[in-house]
């Protein structure tokens, strides 16, 4: 029985572990100049993060060993891997400002996870502070490979430069972004939420590249129309 119980603790580890794996091995693809590689690596370790913790929680064996771990993987992960993905592929034709973009990418990056350790609980489950890093990651790896697939995008390096460093910005902000931890789904919104899934997952299925790249530009330009919207309305109660 004891046995048992120490496998089941185990478990959730495992995939935070198989999450920084590859994390690392998507950095070894990118040196290597592999780059659809490092990006389904990454793509691959935010399936892992996500089923981690979650796994935690039904099994109920989070731990403060677990919370800690989590947060290096996802350093490696989301952190490091996406940083050098675009400094190997976009941020070196742009000489030291290309590095720093990297390098700061992956700073905030650890800023991000350091306040979201401390703060979790302190705020609404409804929504994260600051762009998510795994978010962070997958929208800068999927607009990295975006620019290397589509030769219209050749002359837009610069564009990519910036987004990223938008990025890091963007995961140390106080603006809010919605999470899908809890999602209370009545039985009359479950067809049309099945409706929604068939409709995306045919697009993905489509147009792959593309479909992933609408999905992460909406919703990182949600929480940013979310936050002046709320700012202008906070400024127009201040002058009634």
């Amino acid at each position: 029985m004891n046995h048992k119980l120490q496998l089941i603790y185990i478990l959730p580890n495992l995939f935070t572990a198989a999450s920084a794996f590859l994390g690392v091995i998507s950095i070894i693809s990118s040196i290597n100049g592999d780059f659809y590689k490092a990006l389904i690596y990454i793509i691959l370790s935010l399936l892992f993060d996500g089923l981690d913790g979650r796994i935690a929680r039904l099994t109920n064996t989070t731990s403060k060993f677990g919370v800690e771990f989590d947060s290096l993987a996802d350093l490696i992960a989301f952190g490091v891997a996406p940083a050098v993905l675009f400094y190997t592929s976009v941020g070196i034709y742009y000489g030291k400002f290309g590095s720093l973009v990297a390098a700061f990418f992956v700073v905030f990056g650890a800023i991000r996870l350091a306040r979201f350790n401390v703060t979790t609980g302190t705020y609404e489950p409804s929504v994260f502070i600051g762009l998510p890093i795994p978010t962070a990651a997958v929208v800068s790896a999927i607009y990295t490979y975006a620019y290397l697939n589509y030769d219209f995008l050749k002359s837009y390096g610069l564009f990519i430069v910036i987004l990223q460093a938008l990025l890091g910005i963007l995961m140390v902000s106080n603006i809010r972004y919605p999470s899908f931890k809890k999602l209370n789904l009545n039985r009359s919104s479950i067809l049309k939420v099945l409706i929604y899934l068939m409709l995306l997952f045919s697009f993905l299925y489509l147009y792959p590249l593309e479909s992933l790249v609408i999905l992460a530009s909406l919703y990182v330009l949600y929480g940013i129309a979310r936050f002046f919207l709320t700012f202008l309305r906070v400024g127009k109660k201040s002058k009634i």
